[in-house]
């Protein structure tokens, strides 16, 4: 059978990244499978998606759905992967919409994929060029080559991920490792339709952060295998709607830590994110206490993100 492959991405208020990320998709490479793009806007309220429409009005490639609330990261993925698998897709790509592409880098995954069927699998993933954390560290050479993620490691006893390999120049350090991942990033990662009908869509509790760990976590309880494929390769603009430290972070982060332990830690993670959270009542931010507050009275989703 040859791979029918569904491509989610979500757009909110970002017509000009998305319409990067989208002309960079439409340069791939598939002499072995087809391919469609979902575009996902997820009740932007700037002109994005009537902008995203007269441009790709006449590409077929392209189907537009509009989402009539803002449903996060999670619902709207959701509804884009709801309409994959109405359509029969063999395959499901979740890409962010401040991705570029290396236009061979779907082809690596596919092949990988028929390999091993049951698995969730993720390109190596730089920073773009000027996009990184620390550019100032880094020499002309250099940029384009900083890692982003190499998949992700996570500390089970505080409930945080981490990327692997971040910030660090890309000489080949991971390619021939034996590095498994606790957790791919929903950046981009490709998986069998099937998965979905198996362990279910995301957590849609979540809206945003930790999502992405919650269903990598599910697929390998269900017997799926993680991997990153090394010359399979993508960029990162890392420009999305949040920022390290912000607001919005301190807020989603503080009360999905809580919902992930409740999900899957030990009793005894459980009994220190509970201190944690108490402590956090009484000495941390507005964002943070509304946080905590938000998971013990069920608050899930948007909850009260402004």
């Amino acid at each position: 059978m040859i791979p029918k492959v569904a491509i989610i991405i979500l757009n909110w208020n970002q017509a000009k990244l998305s319409a990067d990320t989208l002309d960079s998709f439409l340069k791939i490479s598939s002499p072995n499978f087809s391919w469609h793009i979902f575009l996902v806007d997820n009740h932007s309220t700037d002109n994005s998606l009537k902008i995203l429409q007269k441009k790709y009005s006449k590409n077929k490639k392209i189907t537009f759905i509009k989402s009539r609330l803002n449903l996060g990261y999670t619902g709207g993925n959701n509804l884009g992967i709801k309409k994959a698998l109405k359509k029969k897709y063999t395959h499901l790509l979740i890409a962010n919409n401040d991705i570029l592409v290396k236009s061979d880098f779907l082809v690596k995954l596919i092949r990988t994929i028929k390999i091993y069927p049951q698995s969730v699998l993720a390109p190596k993933i730089y920073f773009a060029p000027g996009f990184e954390y620390h550019s100032q560290r880094y020499k002309s050479s250099e940029k384009g080559k900083v890692i982003w993620a190499f998949g992700g490691k996570f500390d089970w006893q505080n409930i945080y991920g981490s990327n692997i390999g971040i910030d660090e120049v890309d000489i080949g350090q991971y390619d021939k490792s034996d590095i498994k991942p606790d957790f791919i990033s929903g950046c981009c990662f490709l998986v069998p339709a099937i998965l979905f009908k198996k362990i279910g869509l995301f957590d849609e509790r979540y809206y945003l952060y930790l999502e992405d760990v919650d269903f990598t976590h599910r697929a390998t309880i269900a017997g799926y295998v993680l991997k990153i494929i090394p010359d399979s390769h993508i960029w990162h603009l890392n420009s999305g709607s949040s920022k390290p430290g912000s607001a919005i972070q301190e807020y989603f982060i503080t009360r999905n830590r809580l919902l992930f332990a409740s999900k899957f830690a030990s009793i005894k993670t459980k009994f220190a994110l509970f201190r944690e959270s108490f402590r956090f009542l009484f000495s941390s931010s507005p964002w943070r206490r509304r946080g905590v507050l938000d998971f013990y009275f069920k608050k899930f989703g948007k909850g009260s993100w402004q």
